[in-house]
């Protein structure tokens, strides 16, 4: 019998670490991306207080079932009952509605945390096909993000050096938008780039853009990503996630920005990376700590970013002589 109408989930996970810091993940949500892998990216669009809590209204981008999607949910936060109200202002098909709740509750041990993460769903014309759709994302994701939260709750005592950020620049004399076209034109890296040796890219919708990209860093090691790319052609930025990343990393967010300046503009590469600890020891160039990591990932990384702002700074150059 196929179902219609409104639908509701119920997911739980026990976590041995304090109910505080549980809510505190669940809260801050623009560190998701680096944290929930479906998440790609997510932007605050009206803020609450931290402590007092009330409404914030956030803009995300997320996979579901293998597509990009977005949408923009307003949240209530209540840190003193620590419970977390949501709901989809603006969703995309097949989701007619959504909204929801995260609840932390006191562990039956000391120091310890029960989380249940509530779902209410409705589908596009009530398609039972688009109710099942939004099911079994729902399902997956809620399951993928309940074990991240249980996972980063559990190690918060241990997280120093795992979560690091870098960023390299360019100033180039061209017109921004040259220089953002280069950036945006991913599909033509492999003619362009010569650490790219092979690029698949698709846009089925407009401005998000799901690639496939092998690389080559300065040392020979050859890596295959796969990233999604949320493109602000008005902001003359890009903001991606890696959601398959090389062995060393758990999770790679980046931008590109292109801002004017008095001397031309300036086109920078950002990085935010969490390390994983595990992989280390199996990388020999890791080093063997987190500090040697992290530096030989900020190489490898920069490395290829760098000769990427190179070729985009002499490509707009060449279209402005």
């Amino acid at each position: 019998m196929l179902r219609t109408g409104t639908q509701r989930t119920t997911h739980h996970i026990d976590i041995d670490a304090p109910a505080g810091t549980v809510y505190g993940i669940i809260a801050d949500a623009l560190a998701w991306p680096v944290h929930f892998a479906p998440t790609i990216h997510v932007e605050r669009v009206e803020e609450a207080d931290a402590q007092a809590g009330g409404v914030e209204r956030l803009r995300i981008w997320a996979t579901a079932n293998g597509e990009a999607k977005t949408w923009t949910s307003r949240r209530h936060l209540d840190p003193r009952r620590s419970r977390i109200s949501f709901r989809q202002e603006v969703s995309t098909p097949p989701v007619a509605s959504m909204s929801g709740e995260w609840i932390v509750e006191a562990g039956t041990a000391p120091g310890t945390a029960r989380l249940t993460l509530l779902h209410e769903f409705t589908a596009v014309d009530d398609d039972p096909a688009g109710l099942a759709w939004i099911e079994q994302a729902t399902d997956r994701n809620s399951g993928t993000e309940l074990a991240n939260i249980k996972a980063l709750a559990e190690q918060a005592a241990d997280t120093a050096g795992l979560v690091f950020e870098f960023e390299d620049s360019t100033v180039i004399d061209a017109a921004p938008e040259a220089v953002y076209r280069f950036l945006y034109e991913a599909a033509a890296w492999p003619d362009r780039l010569p650490h790219v040796s092979r690029m698949r890219l698709r846009e089925d919708v407009e401005n998000i853009q799901w690639m496939v990209m092998d690389t080559v860093t300065k040392e020979g090691s050859a890596h295959t990503t796969e990233s999604v790319r949320v493109c602000f052609p008005e902001q003359r930025r890009i903001v991606y996630k890696q959601i398959v990343t090389p062995p060393l990393m758990t999770a790679h967010l980046g931008e590109w920005t292109v801002v004017p300046t008095t001397h031309g503009v300036r086109a920078t590469s950002w990085h935010r990376v969490r390390l994983n600890e595990d992989a280390i020891p199996q990388v020999p160039q890791a080093g063997g700590t987190r500090a040697s990591a992290a530096e030989f990932i900020r190489r490898a990384v920069g490395g290829n970013s760098a000769a990427t702002l190179a070729l985009a700074k002499a490509f707009a150059e060449a279209r402005h002589d």
